[in-house]
């Protein structure tokens, strides 16, 4: 019998064939905007996969990574106590539609871990975390408006695009079409770091708002750092006129602090909503507060939410793994060494290159943004100033020579414990050698 011709294309998986057939069968050739490359110009890579600090595509190039998939991966990718932990429990089932010790157990560590939070409710993202903290202020208080902070984003519930950053940003789109005006229209803007804007919507809308959501650290917007007693204002603010305060620390939950962002700054918030690096980057959110404000929640009380898939054991039993990892083996020393590093050695090439005044480095713990605009960045207005141009100049140069950077500008970078020193150091050589290619001056 004669053998069938071999076709050397057959079984090649590389990421401008992937995209291609991406194209055809998802819209944009992606599950989230972001990825799509579309505020830097040319087509994604497709990951192959990922070890340490390091991610590989399907072409085989590997990169330093400090996307870190927007923020679960504190140790790296797949640290072996993550792997372990899946291992174990991939064997038991994947989903029940029935508890399981596990969530207790992840419930009780987090009320432990996070300063305002006595009793926690999962979900399956942090949309659906914000989504129900907002439904259950609004019960609270028997108000409807909600007030959030220009440029932030909350995920894509209705009620939060309205001035939202991150992805929304990058494509420059205001809201998002099929959100209804009487929404909308529910949900008052104001900047960040401007208290007295949180004190006249207020006055304008009195016995209406019933909670302010805001990222305390602003990280989807680039990283922005709240001013000097912003979010003490904020604390005393809701309570004078009968609000809530809602920090979305999805990105900031144990990340900065084993308590979050919260912790860091000494002020509690009545609901906390979670997520990232409490799933170790598997799909996982949450919410919580004071036992009396939760137990407004089904069964327990009136206000309803349920998901089929909310405390997955995989997903918990990887929470569990990174928060005891983070108790038996903090790792936040180690993370504010390296990226101060980072942020030093980066700094140093930005005043080598004379360009302090074109570009602005903002840090705090382990996220960070090089903004492509003069400094410094208090609020959306101010970061939206920055070149997109410039960045995406600056990304692809920085992924042609090994980095892999967030494909946007108004988003963060993530350091990771698994960042060796000689990496931190390759990253600000080659961000100089980028920074003068975007700026022509090479």
């Amino acid at each position: 019998m004669r053998k069938r011709p071999r076709n050397p294309e057959r079984g090649i998986k590389n990421s401008a064939r992937l995209f291609a057939r991406a194209q055809r069968v998802m819209p944009g050739g992606v599950s989230s905007p972001v990825r799509s490359f579309a505020s830097v110009g040319g087509e994604p890579f497709f990951v192959a996969g990922a070890r340490g600090s390091r991610i590989r595509d399907a072409d085989r190039r590997s990169y330093i990574d400090y996307v870190m998939s927007y923020g679960p991966h504190l140790f790296g990718h797949l640290p072996a106590f993550l792997r372990r932990a899946l291992d174990r429990a991939v064997r038991k089932g994947t989903s029940y539609g029935a508890p399981t010790e596990l969530e207790v157990r992840l419930a009780e560590r987090v009320a432990r871990m996070v300063p305002s939070v006595e009793m926690v409710r999962f979900v399956s993202s942090g949309t659906e975390a914000t989504m129900a903290a907002a439904r259950l202020a609004r019960a609270a208080t028997r108000r409807k408006r909600l007030v959030k902070v220009e440029g932030g984003y909350h995920g894509h519930a209705d009620s939060f695009l309205v001035s939202a950053g991150s992805g929304v940003a990058t494509l420059g789109i205001a809201g998002s079409p099929g959100v209804p005006e009487e929404v909308a229209a529910l949900t008052t803007v104001v900047p960040y770091n401007d208290p007295d804007s949180v004190e006249r919507a207020f006055q304008r809308f009195p016995d209406e708002i019933a909670a302010i959501v805001l990222e305390p650290v602003a990280a989807n917007m680039g990283v922005v750092l709240p001013a000097e007693g912003y979010l003490r204002a904020l604390r005393e603010l809701t309570r004078r006129h009968g609000a809530l305060l809602v920090f979305d620390e999805v990105i900031t939950g144990f990340r900065l602090a084993p308590g979050g962002a919260q912790e860091l700054f000494g002020v509690s918030p009545d609901l906390t909503t979670l997520g990232k690096v409490l799933g170790g980057g598997l799909p996982i959110g949450a919410y919580g507060g004071a036992r009396e404000l939760m137990q407004r929640m089904a069964p327990s009380g009136p206000v309803y939410q349920a998901g089929t898939l909310s405390g997955n054991p995989l997903a918990v039993s990887a929470g569990l793994a990174m928060l005891g990892e983070i108790g038996g083996r903090p790792p936040y020393a180690e993370l504010e060494s390296k990226s101060n590093l980072l942020e030093t050695l980066l700094a140093a090439e930005i005043a080598r290159l004379g360009m302090a005044a074109r570009v602005t480095l903002t840090r705090v713990g382990s996220l960070l943004t090089l903004f492509f605009s003069p400094g410094p960045i208090r609020d959306f207005a101010e970061a939206k100033r920055s070149d997109t141009r410039r960045y995406a100049a600056f990304f692809h140069a920085m992924r042609e020579r090994g980095i892999f950077l967030p494909p946007a500008q108004f988003e963060a970078w993530f350091v990771s414990t698994a960042h060796t020193e000689a990496e931190l150091r390759r990253t600000a050589r080659v961000a100089g050698e980028s920074l003068e290619i975007a700026f022509g001056t090479s």
